[in-house]
């Protein structure tokens, strides 16, 4: 009797975590075979973006190989873009690969499944504002945050040769764009350590862009006003209820006709689901392309298709909003789905899931951190920012490590990045 077929598209948040579950689980014991599908061949922890962009941290050196974790946990991967799903003969299609010169690495390939799972996660969303794709640097992927470093250290660059201003505008006061901005003044701190002597946050001009009456609008006003207190503090200029309309080469024109003019540019409002899952066959989907769910994280008219994260639209009966897309949704979708696949294998009913808001935190670079935590205290919740939120958002990414790696191979990992720090610089430069 053939083993059961897992597949895993997406290796982010959610994608990744449940593959190394489902391997150690399932794969090591040869109760099912267990394959991982994305894109790229590395993961880089899509929270630390921002810091990819600023050079705060080398993504080579932050990365999961897809195919040594692989290897470790027990799973295959397999490179590759979903381009069509066969519910009835459980088959996906990867589009074919080719390399920078246009030339065909792997052809167009089927895979077979008995339970698929969808995790591609979700991009941000440009409304269809004109000059926004053309003029605007994303967050979305890796390759979107490198990116963003190289136009932002070759125009440090050239200021510092000039004895020039930098302006950067970020529009969206979500976490991704109040990082972002906090980011950016850190960096520009380190290369005046670097050579660019003529270069200081004096120079500086970061505008944060937010079209909501205030900035973080999804969480607590009071971890909006504390953020936006400590971003004035580095010199950061919020504005809020703004409207982009468009944007052109050098500036972003407001609803109301201003110009904000800036070097660089970047667009880090709105979230969708990638557009490629509104053009599946037998899904239904929302207008940001996200694949409706039943409580069980199944996708709505298919039991063997399972969907999770940002790309997942599920409203709990009795809540007021759908589950949020954050790293922590996806991470608990993750790991509710692992367990669910291994009672579906032995014939059990999956279960419905249960959302658990563990409050959220916000980092402001090396300078400060703020958040609410959210749990069984007395109170329900508090809010926490400074030394102690710094350390709270440090370890989240360290207990997302422990899951992929396990705690030995984290410690050491940690060992290993405090040694690096002693011969490499503290920003990269290259």
């Amino acid at each position: 009797m053939s083993k059961p077929k897992i597949v895993v598209v997406g290796g982010g948040a959610g994608g990744l975590p449940l593959v190394t579950q489902l391997g150690r689980k399932l794969g090591k014991y040869g109760r099912a075979d267990i394959t991982l599908v994305d894109t790229s061949s590395i993961h880089v922890w899509k929270p630390r973006f921002h810091e990819v962009a600023t050079g705060a941290i080398d993504a080579d050196l932050d990365a999961v190989d897809y195919r040594a974790h692989a290897r470790l946990n027990h799973y295959r991967f397999e490179p590759g873009t979903l381009t069509r799903v066969d519910k009835e003969r459980r088959t996906l299609v990867l589009a074919p690969i080719t390399d920078a010169d246009g030339e065909q690495v792997l052809p167009e390939r089927e895979l077979d499944y008995d339970y698929l799972v969808i995790a591609v996660g979700s991009q941000s969303n440009d409304f269809g504002t004109p000059g926004v794709r053309e003029h605007c640097l994303f967050m979305d992927t890796r390759a979107q945050a490198e990116r963003f470093r190289e136009r932002f250290m070759n125009t440090c660059l050239q200021a510092n040769y000039r004895n020039d201003p930098v302006s950067v505008a970020i529009v969206g006061g979500g976490a991704t764009g109040v990082e972002l901005a906090a980011e950016i003044h850190h960096a520009v701190a380190m290369l005046k350590l670097y050579g660019h002597e003529h270069l200081d946050r004096k120079q500086l001009n970061v505008t944060l862009v937010e079209a909501m009456p205030r900035i973080l609008p999804a969480l607590s006003e009071r971890v909006s006003a504390a953020a936006q207190t400590r971003l004035e503090a580095l010199g950061v200029t919020v504005r809020t209820s703004v409207m982009v309309a468009e944007a052109n080469e050098h500036a972003l024109i407001t609803k109301d006709g201003e110009t904000l003019a800036a070097d660089l540019m970047v667009w880090a409002a709105g979230v969708k689901a990638p557009e490629f899952l509104g053009k599946l066959d037998g899904f239904q989907v929302n207008k940001i392309n996200q694949i409706e769910v039943e409580p069980t994280l199944q996708a709505k008219g298919n039991e063997r298709v399972f969907v999770i994260g940002d790309c997942a639209f599920l409203k709990p009966e009795g809540a007021e909003k759908p589950i949020p897309p954050r790293a922590q949704s996806a991470q608990q979708m993750a790991h509710h789905t692992a367990k669910n696949l291994q009672r579906v294998l032995m014939n059990r009913d999956a279960k419905p899931f249960e959302y658990r808001d563990h409050g959220s935190l916000v980092s402001l670079s090396n300078y400060s951190s703020v958040g609410m935590l959210m749990g069984n205290l007395k109170g329900g919740n508090f809010f926490v920012e400074g030394w102690l939120a710094r350390i709270m958002y440090v370890g989240l990414y360290r207990m997302h490590q422990a899951a992929l790696y396990g705690w030995p191979r984290t410690l050491l990992l940690l060992a290993a990045g405090r040694f690096s720090k002693l011969v490499r610089p503290r920003l990269k430069l290259h």
